[in-house]
């Protein structure tokens, strides 16, 4: 079956001959008189569709067989073209300039021969007059195989210069067109301002639209475009090239989006947005998902249930302080990326995720850096999957382009681990570029699905999986695509169904209550196993920032020295306005705490109960037999400094404590302070409360010990860095306590870094984030009606039942059972903060395991 579409190529002898402009005004004329017109570009641009699009009412599509193959061309074009009058086609460059080396290909005039459209030509005739015959006839004659059927005078002069041109063309002249600045689209670095940055573009519209239909027989082209054969190819369509999920598959178009039959996939737009092609959407559509827009600019929130992200190209950079400004959104999609929500960005989407964009701080998402550069990187390149990521597959090929003058710092993923910065995406002319893991596809190349439909598929699939978080998610970092479990923290997926630790060759841990033959050493990350939703651990879910992870790969080069604690001790000082020598470095807060236990041969050593046990273990390991105080459910767990014996001459107490997340005010602290006591405050999870309320570590008050640890805010468990702050006398006394060296050369760095000016601006939003999902958590279990303790820290001590934390186990959720520590029973349970979808993802769990006691 043939299709009749009335359709005409605008091209020209070179860039700069006022084709844009010429080719929106006609579409812009051709609508004001009433036709529906469909607007295309011949390459891979994404500005000059914009202003089609304003022109016309209907979205500009993208016409380039490199980028889709030639065989999809023509069916692209019906596609757009679908319910038009007829179709106007913008070319690129000169008629004949493709792709270099390519012998014309991806030119106007391929696009203009596989679609079998005639051209009309605009040429600058500003410098010129009968020379300008010979251009045409030269463009006329060049290849048979297209047909240059008019040509349109732009810039024109005085009326004898054009009557001069008009006589040496032998082909129909359709108009001449003065000059007029008020018409050309202002520049940028990389070209054409888009057209969503113009307010006064659809103004300008008008006056374009005007004058084109004085200087144009608009009559006379639309006979030339009906001229154009009948097309016998099938019109694209995206259902065909990609698939939804069965449930999908028959539900009506009207449905609500968000569903979980319908997962969101936000996309950004706004100014800062604009690049993306219109099929792109269309294929994610296709494969059962809803795309909602959002503006990075302006929205301070994804879009409601965002299971996916979409960040095309634009222009970031012009847009940095914008951006910047924008913090909740900088940080919810930070939250998004950490938390495993499939992620594509391309270029601009890239440079947003990045830490800074010439010193703007940006998403920090990815572990990179980005500068405007003097050079600008444009080319049309075949790019090879560098690894298995979540749209490429190992050695795959696709076609892409990429036209950008900025640069990353690191170039490419890279390193055995791809937490959290990935491996590279594309390998390019040899190099490799781009950053990638199962949940998290960026670089600088830009893809057309409609060329590449499997990438647009595997993408829906992760988004799916995602939304399906309920069935499938398996850890507090994100699920995979294709319906697969995340495995770990680095985005390795199973190859398989999952298998019993027992059968995957790890030692399984027990699911149950029962008893341990050491419960004071009993610890969260004990619980969380392989193919569990840990939920155990309290340490931060996201990305460690690039700053520190620098900082630790940098320590490396350091390590053929012996290590030395003072730059990290100086470094603590001055973060908490203390003398160097009321500062400890340790390895971790473990350390300080077996320091602490040996310092004295204390005759009545209290430890106010439930908090953290490594200091009760610790003082039970050095021979003191340890007196508990508890702090009582009754009471919410506050501390009552009277109920702590006068005797007393250790006192260690927790703020905020672990495991209730109770925040003690610091008057109630300072009220422990006696002669000849040492009041020992542990406060590994304060940089959890904005503004570190209720510390004590600024104070140097006399009597008290604050112990800090880095492992839980700042995601380094492995590396054990720790301080403590104490008056110089007690300070030296533990130092002589201390096994030489036993701070790392790593652990220093860490420490460093850790108390910089970057630090405390990231410890501020790490904190208000946690605090948002703590939200979360709480609300959810007050809905449920399931008692729980109100924290100010990045857990929340919750009184589930008897039974529940073995069977959360068996759901495949691991948190820390309480009963370990002294004070709880078995009903009790600390759950571990995590972004939303993981604790929507608890809450449902808890739900079916009422509704199955029920």
């Amino acid at each position: 079956m043939s299709t009749r579409l009335p359709r005409f190529v605008v091209a020209a002898p070179s860039t700069g001959q006022g084709k844009t402009t010429v080719a929106t005004g006609l579409m812009a004329a051709l609508s004001r008189a009433g036709h529906q017109v469909s607007g295309h570009k011949v390459g891979p641009d994404y500005i000059d569709p914009g202003y089609h699009a304003l022109a016309s009412g209907r979205p500009g599509r993208n016409l380039d067989p490199h980028l889709v193959g030639e065989d999809r061309v023509t069916p692209l074009l019906l596609h757009g073209a679908a319910g038009a009058d007829v179709a106007v086609v913008e070319g690129v460059m000169g008629l004949f300039d493709g792709r270099m080396g390519g012998a014309g290909f991806s030119s106007t005039a391929h696009v203009a021969r596989l679609t079998r459209t005639p051209v009309v030509l605009v040429v600058d005739i500003s410098r010129s007059s009968r020379t300008i015959g010979a251009v045409v006839h030269g463009l006329c004659t060049f290849d048979p195989r297209i047909t240059v059927a008019g040509v349109i005078l732009n810039k024109a002069g005085s009326p004898r210069q054009v009557a001069e041109v008009r006589s040496s063309i032998r082909i129909p002249v359709l108009g001449t067109i003065g000059r007029d600045d008020a018409f050309s689209a202002p520049s940028r670095h990389l070209g054409l301002v888009p057209a969503a940055e113009r307010d006064e573009a659809a103004h300008a519209l008008d006056r374009l639209a005007e004058h084109v239909t004085e200087s144009v027989d608009l009559r006379a082209l639309l006979e030339l475009a009906s001229s154009a054969s009948d097309l016998d190819e099938e019109p694209w369509d995206p259902a065909s090239e990609v698939r939804a999920p069965a449930r999908t598959s028959d539900r009506t178009p009207d449905r609500a989006p968000g569903r979980a039959d319908r997962p969101v996939i936000a996309m950004a737009g706004g100014r800062a947005f604009t690049f993306r092609y219109t099929e792109t959407e269309e294929l994610l559509r296709a494969a059962g998902c809803d795309v909602v827009a959002f503006d990075p600019l302006a929205d301070t929130a994804l879009p409601e249930g965002t299971s996916g992200l979409y960040l095309g190209g634009g222009f970031p950079e012009v847009h940095a302080a914008a951006l910047t400004a924008n913090a909740p959104l900088r940080d919810e999609l930070r939250t998004a990326v950490a938390g495993g929500v499939p992620t594509v960005a391309e270029c601009a989407g890239l440079l947003y995720l990045c830490t800074s964009v010439d010193e703007s701080p940006m998403v920090g998402a990815l572990p990179v850096t980005a500068a405007m550069s003097p050079r600008l990187t444009l080319r049309y390149p075949v790019a090879t999957a560098a690894g298995d990521s979540l749209l490429g597959r190992t050695g795959e090929e696709v076609t892409g382009h990429e036209f950008h003058r900025t640069t990353t710092t690191p170039a490419a993923g890279a390193g055995p681990d791809p937490a959290p910065g990935g491996d590279a995406a594309w390998t390019i002319d040899g190099e490799a570029t781009g950053f990638a893991t199962t949940s998290v596809h960026a670089s600088y190349l830009h893809t057309h699905w409609a060329g590449h439909p499997h990438l647009a598929q595997r993408f829906a699939d992760a988004v799916h999986a995602y939304a399906d978080a309920g069935t499938t998610l398996r850890d507090g970092r994100g699920a995979t695509s294709s319906g697969t479990d995340l495995r770990d923290g680095r985005g390795a997926t199973s190859s398989g169904t999952e298998q019993p630790a027992a059968e995957e060759g790890r030692s399984p841990v027990s699911t149950g209550a029962g008893p341990l033959p050491d419960p004071l050493r009993h610890h969260g990350d004990v619980e969380a196993a392989e193919g569990l939703l840990d939920l155990a651990v309290n340490v931060f879910p996201g990305p460690r920032p690039p700053w520190l992870d620098a900082a630790l790969r940098d320590s490396l080069d350091d390590v053929g020295r012996y290590p030395s604690p003072t730059a990290a001790e100086a470094a603590v000082a001055a973060h908490h306005g203390r003398e160097p020598d009321e500062v400890l470095a340790t390895a971790g807060a473990a350390e300080a705490f077996t320091l602490l236990a040996r310092l004295r041969p204390w005759r009545l050593p209290v430890v106010v109960h439930p908090q953290f046990t490594e200091p009760h273990a610790a003082l039970e390991q050095a021979g003191h037999a340890v007196t508990e105080v508890q702090c009582r459910p009754e009471d919410g767990f506050v501390l009552d400094p009277a109920a702590v014996p006068e005797a007393a001459d250790l006192v260690v107490v927790g703020n905020p404590t672990n495991p209730t997340g109770v925040l003690h005010p610091a008057e109630a602290v300072r009220r422990l302070r006696r002669p000849g006591r040492l009041v020992v405050v542990d406060e590994a999870f304060m940089d959890v409360v904005p503004g570190e309320t209720g510390s004590l570590a600024g104070t140097g008050l006399p009597g008290v010990v604050v112990v800090r640890s880095l492992t839980k805010h700042w995601a380094v468990p492995g590396v054990r860095a720790g301080y403590l702050l104490a008056e110089p006398e007690v300070v030296a006394g533990l130092r002589r306590e201390q096994v030489p060296w036993s701070v790392s050369t790593t652990a220093a760095a860490a420490t460093v870094a850790c108390t910089s000016d970057a630090a405390r601006e990231e410890a501020a939003r790490r904190a208000e984030a946690l605090g948002a999902w703590r939200g979360v958590l709480e609300a959810g279990l007050a809905e449920r009606r399931i008692h729980h303790v109100a924290s100010a820290a990045s857990y929340v001590l919750a009184q589930v039942g008897e039974g529940v934390h073995a069977a959360l186990r068996d759901a495949g959720i691991a948190v820390r059972r309480a009963d370990t520590f002294p004070g709880l029973d078995p009903s009790w349970v600390r759950i571990a903060v995590r972004p939303e979808p993981q604790v929507r993802h608890l809450l449902a769990t808890l739900d079916g395991l009422d509704t199955a006691r029920s």
